[in-house]
C-alpha cells in the first residue's frame, strides 16, 4: 500500500534538504506532497505536488511530516519529524539555538556524533520524543553524485555569510573582497542566507564582474562543488563546505578550530586565502576529524536512513512516551503563519 509523506518549508533553504528526502520516497514506491509558507510554491518543480490549504493535508493524510525547520503545525496528521535547517554553529547559546525544545517534533533525526549525544540526553529529559542518528539528507547529494570539475581554471573562492548582523562577515569584508576581485587571480561566487538584508545583498550585486558572480539559489550544492576554499564567518555553511575535504576561511568566528583558517582583521584575508589554497597537511588532518563528527555518513544514503528511522517509530508508536507539552503560544503563531484558526 502507498504511504503518504508531507514536506513542510516555510524558507528557501528546505527544498535543498527535503528534496533527497522526496526522492527516497519516490524510489520506495510511495508519495510525497509539499506545504508551503509564504512566496515559495513557485519554487516548486512541475513534478512536485503542491497541497495549498490545510484541508488538503487533512485530506492527503501524511503518515509522517518532515521539517527543516523549527515549526510545524500541530493539527496536521501524521508524525512530526526535525531534520534541521542546518549544522550546529553555535551562533547561540544551546537552550536559545540548535538544542532548543519547542514541543512539537516526535522524532528528532540528527546529523552525527556532534549533536546526537545532547539531544539524546534532552530525550531523557523531556520523554516526549525520540532521537535516531541517520545523518542529514540535504548532503546526500554531495556524495552521491561525481562533479566533474574543468582543467586548468582559476581557483574558486565561495564567499557566503549568515543573516545575522553581528556575526556577518559581509560588511565588514565588503572593501577587501571588491578590491580582490578586481584581480583575475581567483574567480568569486558570492551567495548569501535568503535572510540576508537585502540593501547588503544589493551591495554585492552591484560589485559583479568578470571575476565576481552573485547566486540565489535554493541548492548550494552545487557551489561547494566548484569552490576551492570558501570564505564565511559564523554561517551553518562551513561544517557543509568542510565535508568537501576542502579548507574554509572565516572571519571572527564564534567558536574557531583547527579545521579553520580564522582571521580577524579583513586585511589579513588575502594571505589566508593563499594558505588555504596550499592545503597544509595540519589543517587538512583537522578537517577530517571534524567531520567524522559532525557527519560520518559518505553513502549519500541519509534519506533512506530517516525514512527507515520514521517506519520504526511508526511502528513502535508513542508507546512510553510523555504527551507533548500544551505549548499554546508557540500553536497560535504557527496558526497565524498558515492562516488557520479552526479548533476541529
Amino acid at each position: 500500500m502507498m504511504r503518504s509523506y508531507l514536506l513542510f518549508a516555510t524558507q528557501l533553504y528546505a527544498f535543498s534538504i527535503l528534496r533527497p528526502l522526496q526522492e527516497a520516497i519516490r524510489q520506495r514506491g510511495d508519495d510525497a506532497a509539499w506545504f508551503v509558507v509564504g512566496p515559495l510554491a513557485s519554487y516548486l518543480k512541475p513534478d512536485e505536488r503542491l497541497l495549498e490549504t490545510v484541508a488538503d493535508v487533512k485530506e492527503y493524510n501524511p503518515e509522517a511530516v518532515f521539517v527543516a525547520g523549527n515549526v510545524v503545525p500541530d493539527f496536521f496528521p501524521g508524525i512530526k519529524i526535525e531534520v534541521f535547517h542546518g549544522f550546529h554553529v553555535h551562533k547561540r547559546s544551546s537552550d536559545r539555538g540548535h538544542y532548543r525544545i519547542r514541543g512539537f517534533f516526535d522524532l528528532y533525526c540528527t546529523q552525527g556524533p556532534d549533536t546526537t549525544r545532547y539531544f539524546q540526553q534532552l530525550a531523557e529529559k523531556h520523554r516526549f520524543f525520540r532521537v535516531v542518528e541517520t545523518g542529514w539528507p540535504k548532503m546526500d547529494p554531495l556524495f552521491g553524485k561525481t562533479f566533474i570539475r574543468r582543467s586548468h581554471r582559476r581557483p574558486v573562492i565561495l564567499f557566503a555569510s549568515t543573516f545575522t548582523p553581528r556575526l556577518s562577515a559581509a560588511m565588514p569584508l565588503e572593501k577587501t573582497i571588491r578590491t580582490l576581485a578586481g584581480s583575475d587571480q581567483w574567480r568569486w561566487i558570492v551567495h548569501f542566507h535568503p535572510k540576508m538584508d537585502r540593501a547588503v545583498v544589493d551591495r554585492y550585486r552591484a560589485m559583479q564582474n568578470e571575476n565576481l558572480t552573485f547566486i540565489e539559489t535554493d541548492d548550494t550544492i552545487p557551489l561547494l562543488q566548484q569552490a576551492d576554499v570558501i570564505v564565511s564567518d559564523t554561517s551553518s555553511i562551513i561544517p557543509e563546505f568542510c565535508l568537501c575535504q576542502k579548507p574554509a576561511v572565516t572571519f571572527r568566528n564564534r567558536r574557531p578550530g583547527p579545521h579553520l583558517l580564522n582571521i580577524t582583521d579583513p586585511s589579513d584575508l588575502r594571505s589566508a586565502i593563499e594558505q588555504a589554497l596550499s592545503k597544509p597537511p595540519a589543517l587538512m588532518t583537522a578537517i577530517q576529524e571534524y567531520t567524522e563528527h559532525i557527519h560520518p555518513y559518505r553513502d549519500g544514503r541519509s534519506s533512506v536512513r530517516v525514512l527507515k528511522a520514521t517506519d520504526q517509530f511508526i511502528a513502535r508508536g508513542r508507546q512510553g512516551l510523555a504527551r507533548k507539552p500544551l505549548n499554546l503560544l508557540r500553536r497560535l503563531k504557527v496558526r497565524k503563519m498558515v492562516g488557520y484558526y479552526r479548533w476541529h
